[in-house]
């Protein structure tokens, strides 16, 4: 099998990352990440960048010509899909554009509802009774992309904000690797 190059952003504790490289371990798993960005040094994520000595760059992409950097990267390493996993800023349409329909994302809700930050702030303010995780194609529309795949999970009376954010991050470590499938099946 060939595996196609693959890319994460992100800007935190990099679980969602630490799966998908887990995942690109398994021979039969379609991509291998072959570089990671993040927008912040205090990223803990990075951290599994250099565990398993996968290049990586801390990039603020609202400066262009860092934009066009990452352009020449993202092409010497021969990138054929984006993964947005935790990343917490909006990408411009213009990066967006070149990577049509190459760029995933992970989102905490069950998308269309619950767009945007605090997703599990909202889900209990809005006393749901199911929520979940979305993989989805981003576009220049924050969190509306085409959607890949769902997982759901059920709010129990007790669950809290960080207990949701446990039970739905147990669900992108599947969904994220799962979607990916799906997308090269």
């Amino acid at each position: 099998m060939v595996k196609k190059n693959a890319c994460v952003f992100i800007s935190g504790s990099g679980t969602n990352l630490k799966a998908l490289i887990k995942s690109s371990r398994n021979y039969n798993f379609p991509i291998n990440i072959k570089y990671i960005v993040s927008n912040t040094k205090k990223a803990t994520g990075l951290r599994f960048a250099r565990l398993y000595k996968i290049p990586y760059v801390l990039i603020n992409l609202k400066n262009n010509l860092k934009t066009e950097q990452l352009f020449k990267e993202l092409k010497k390493h021969n990138i054929s899909i984006i993964c947005l996993a935790g990343y917490m800023k909006v990408l411009k349409k213009k990066f967006i554009q070149r990577f049509k329909n190459k760029i995933i994302n992970i989102h905490p809700s069950l998308l269309p509802k619950h767009k945007g930050l605090d997703t599990f702030n909202r889900v209990l303010k809005a006393k749901e009774k199911i929520t979940g995780c979305t993989v989805h194609y981003v576009t220049d529309k924050l969190d509306s992309g085409k959607i890949i795949l769902t997982k759901k999970i059920n709010i129990l009376p007790g669950d809290d904000n960080a207990k949701l954010k446990i039970k739905v991050q147990n669900q992108e470590y599947k969904a994220y690797s799962e979607a990916i499938y799906s997308i090269y099946r």
